[in-house]
């Protein structure tokens, strides 16, 4: 495989220097030069069809940026050793008059859990370095098909976070590269207590950081619990994670069938509306029953929903407890949730530029299973076990989905690799893991993994059945269908990329916009989060800003809806500023 030790030399090197294609003339004099910094999806398709640009070219600058900022950046695992004979056939099939769809000739990348079969698949995991998989994921290849050229796989935290949990949870890294960066702060923590991790969090198990950085056009994440969205939050990305079954699941490493989406990464509402129609299969997969959930639109074109008026009239509910002020819960002495003031203040902006695009702001609204007084009827208090103090018999107070479906859905994955699986089970990989943690398999440890082994997926199936019922019951009957009904609401607007939970466990689409930044110091996180338990930076250092979008929530299959509300806020707000590292 090819990894970050030998990326320069054993890629890009031998790329750069191959000659053009096809009688291309290196050096060609370009009337307008064409740049792909912020250069957006209808941008490209333009210039290559105006023959500005060729997808030659394009790859050809990515891979030059990628050379020049991803040594700090981190953000991938692996270039595509074939990107540019890839992009040399789009150009030739162009000039033939074939345009295979809307991404024809245009480099985005995939998370690296998502099935490539030129490319490893590693997930992250040392027992998988090496991994390419007999089969391609079925959204790998419907980009194919629309003409994408998968130009890297993204960098993520191993195994989309599903490794280490308490007492020694994992940040943004992974065995087969370390740490990853945030483009907006590409430093590591200064702090005494800090093991190399960024200063400023990437975010979920994703990467935004290329995208944010211009190393591709837009990148594809997948999401469990918020990997999507938040990562697109700390990045300044439009991140859209979709209804469960929207997108085909076959082909990307698992954690749980029962939450797990892929989903757009991108720098804008319009690019993340063509990738979303891309990803999104014309008919159900046979090999995901998910995907009969929800009807793609015509084509599979969701641009015709992006109309700049599309806030006018749209109701949407702002749900303060606990999302925007802290809330005591039944049986705890300290409150959790809120804002701070500086965060209090972006939500507000975001509130009155709602209002003035003709939104109809209902404030406060109330989610039934926020406010119970039945502990076990509490949403905020039915967490999902992830730690090594949640395993089998001290798991009553969280539900097991996450765990069981852990073991159940990835040995089921594992089984499908055939002879080319470097283990057999989760037990296996377990073993495997301790076997090489001299090698680094295991820095912080695999507390996920051990709880998710221990489970037994006959004698636990009823209580698995039990605590995903209570699940939809809290974030969706109780939760997210519940308020939108009781006010008649098209969408809830939520801080930053803080409703991941909700829709996740729902399995509802969230759409994260970029609008504002906030201080980035430990005074000012979140009470009670990991950057005051750290204390604070040591004297003379100046942390920038961190990212601060707003997330807009609906019920299943709203994105045609959602999308149109997005695209209305980012023309309005226009929020989003490229990160001042990668001009």
């Amino acid at each position: 495989m090819i990894t970050r030790p030998n990326l320069l030399l054993g890629v890009l090197v031998p790329l750069l220097m191959a000659g053009p294609a096809n009688g291309q003339t290196r050096g060609r004099a370009k009337p307008q030069p064409f740049t792909v910094v912020e250069a957006t999806i209808p941008e490209m398709q333009a210039a290559l069809q105006s023959k500005r640009t060729t997808s030659r070219e394009l790859v050809t600058q990515y891979l030059i940026r990628i050379a020049t900022y991803d040594r700090v950046l981190h953000s991938l695992v692996t270039v595509n050793p074939k990107a540019l004979a890839e992009a040399d056939e789009c150009d030739r099939e162009r000039a033939a008059g074939r345009v295979r769809g809307p991404l024809h000739g245009i480099p985005v990348a995939l998370k690296d859990n998502i099935h490539t079969t030129g490319m490893p698949t590693t997930g992250g995991a040392l027992a998988f370095a090496d991994l390419i998989p007999p089969y391609e994921a079925t959204l790998t290849r419907n980009l194919r098909e629309a003409g994408a050229i998968i130009i890297a796989k993204t960098t993520l935290i191993e195994l989309a976070n599903w490794v280490a949990g308490a007492p020694t949870p994992m940040s943004a890294y992974n065995a087969v590269v370390g740490f990853g960066f945030n483009p907006y702060d590409p430093r590591r923590d200064p702090r005494e207590s800090s093991d190399g991790r960024a200063v400023l969090s990437p975010g979920g198990s994703s990467s935004g950081a290329g995208t944010a950085a211009s190393l591709w056009a837009a990148n594809v994440g997948s999401d469990t619990g918020g990997s999507i969205t938040q990562p697109s939050n700390q990045a300044m990305l439009v991140g859209v994670r979709p209804t469960i079954g929207r997108i085909s699941r076959y082909g990307v490493i698992p954690i749980t069938a029962d939450h797990d989406t892929a989903g757009p990464m991108t720098r804008s509402v319009t690019d993340a509306a063509i990738l979303l129609g891309v990803l999104e299969s014309a008919a159900p997969d046979p090999n995901d029953g998910a995907t009969k959930t929800c009807t793609p639109p015509d084509n599979r074109d969701y641009t015709r929903f992006l109309k700049k008026d599309s806030l006018k009239g749209a109701r949407i509910g702002i749900p303060r407890v606990f999302y925007y002020e802290r809330v005591s819960l039944p049986g705890e002495e300290r409150p959790r949730g809120g804002l701070n003031a500086e965060q209090q203040k972006v939500m507000a902006e975001a509130i009155e530029m709602l209002k003035q695009q003709g939104a109809v702001i209902v404030d406060p609204v109330e989610m039934p299973s926020f406010v119970d007084k039945d502990p076990k009827k509490n949403f905020l208090l039915w967490p999902y076990c992830s730690g090594a103090e949640q395993a089998k018999g001290k798991d009553d107070g969280c539900s097991v989905n996450f765990k069981y479906g852990m073991k159940r859905d990835f040995n089921s994955w594992l089984a499908s690799l055939g002879p080319a699986a470097p283990v057999k089970t989760l037990k296996e990989l377990r073993e495997w893991n301790l076997a090489h943690a001299k090698a680094g398999a295991i820095r912080y440890g695999q507390s996920r993994l051990d709880i998710s082994d221990e489970m037994d997926l006959e004698a636990d199936r009823d209580r698995n059945d039990a605590d995903v019922k209570k699940d939809q019951l809290l974030s969706r009957t109780n939760g997210i269908d519940a308020v939108l009904e009781a006010n008649h609401l098209d969408a809830l607007l939520t801080p930053a990329a803080n409703g991941a939970d909700l829709a996740a466990r729902a399995g509802y689409p969230l759409i994260v916009v970029p609008f504002g930044m906030v201080p980035n110091s430990p005074p000012n996180g979140p009470p009670g989060g990991a950057q005051q338990r750290q204390g604070p930076f040591p004297p003379g250092f100046n942390p920038k800003p961190a990212p601060f979008g707003v997330g807009f929530t609906g019920t299943a299959c709203s994105e045609p809806r959602l999308l149109g509300i997005a695209y209305a806020f980012e023309q309005a707000t226009k929020g989003r500023v490229p990160p001042a590292f990668a001009p």
